[in-house]
């Protein structure tokens, strides 16, 4: 019997970093199938599912992937064949293993929504032999859309395993100090790169229905407490909260990144810088939403400088704040 017993990996630890995701190409096909997923997700449109589902096949994937299309073609990375936030977000997976370098802990990556799914990550650590699972969802400031999407696919799995590793899963972090630091850090780098003072920076976080607030949704809060903690130690430039990419005609959080934008030179804030603190990674949000279409239309309004601070990325802070929340409880 003893003999007959398979082969079984065991004695590690898996570290899964979780990012919201991204289509496979440029294409219509790869931009609609992303699309299905990520809007089919319950938390993230939280209507009647039917209604929704009629909505969502006969208009939305419809219409919607070639305008996305054309976003994504604006920032897609040619020499790499994929988008920011997959290249980033590989390279924070592979970093980190160089980073912790303890061979019983093996780091990897997955998205939420495409590829590389939640689902064959977990299975891949679990067959590699991990018996403890520690999950990252890549969002510092938590909201049901985010990070508990996350922890509700990763439950879906382990539901459907046998032997299931331990789970630990690593909660929000908008607080905490070496986050804090790693954007100021990021605030003062662009203004030693630039030649004139901002007169304003301007916090742009996603934002979320405002009716998800009202029913409890805490994300709201966290954001204004991360700008808060942020504008205690950086005083030089005042900093103000703003929420980006809405969707639908229903109110969402506001006040609106681009409305906000649009009014500032009327009232003599005519260069500015803007940070995007819920975004661990540059992607579309940021790169085009921001970099581009802001841009374009606070020049347009009578602004004179716009500059967009990059993400954390794979920056050492960033690396070393990876490290921390990962290991501090665990090595």
């Amino acid at each position: 019997m003893i003999e007959d017993h398979p082969k079984v990996q065991f004695g590690k630890t898996g570290v899964l970093i979780v990012n919201l995701g991204t289509p496979d190409s440029t294409s219509w096909f790869d931009i609609r199938k992303y699309l299905k997923e990520f809007l089919s997700d319950r938390r993230v449109i939280e209507v009647n599912p039917i209604l929704w589902q009629i909505i969502l096949n006969l208009f939305i994937l419809n219409l919607r992937p070639s305008k996305t299309a054309k976003a994504y073609k604006e920032i897609w990375m040619k020499d790499e064949n994929m988008s920011p936030l997959r290249y980033y977000t590989l390279k924070q997976a592979d970093k980190l293993t160089k980073e912790i370098g303890n061979k019983n802990l093996l780091v990897d990556y997955a998205m939420r929504y495409g590829n590389p799914s939640i689902k064959s990550k977990i299975h891949s650590l679990k067959e590699n032999g991990c018996e403890n699972l520690i999950v990252l969802p890549l969002y510092p400031q938590y909201a049901a859309a985010t990070t508990a999407t996350v922890c509700d696919e990763v439950y879906r799995t382990l539901m459907k395993m046998r032997w299931q590793p331990n789970l630990q899963i690593i909660p929000h972090y908008e607080s905490e100090p070496l986050y804090i630091d790693a954007l100021i850090n990021s605030l003062r780098k662009k203004i030693n790169e630039i030649s004139w003072k901002p007169d304003l920076v301007i916090a742009s976080y996603h934002g979320i229905p405002k009716k998800y607030f009202d029913k409890g949704d805490p994300y709201h809060c966290y954001c204004h407490k991360t700008t808060r903690l942020l504008s205690e130690k950086f005083k030089e430039i005042p900093i103000k909260t703003t929420f980006q990419s809405r969707f639908g005609p229903q109110e969402w959080l506001q006040p609106y990144t681009d409305k906000t934008i649009e009014k500032l030179p009327e009232e003599g804030k005519k260069n500015i810088l803007v940070i995007s603190p819920g975004f661990s990674s540059d992607c579309v949000e940021t790169l085009e939403e921001i970099s581009i279409q802001a841009k374009d239309s606070f020049l347009k309004s009578g602004g004179l400088n716009f500059e967009m601070v990059p993400c954390l990325n794979d920056s050492d802070d960033h690396i070393k704040l990876l490290k921390y929340l990962i290991t501090r409880k665990n090595l």
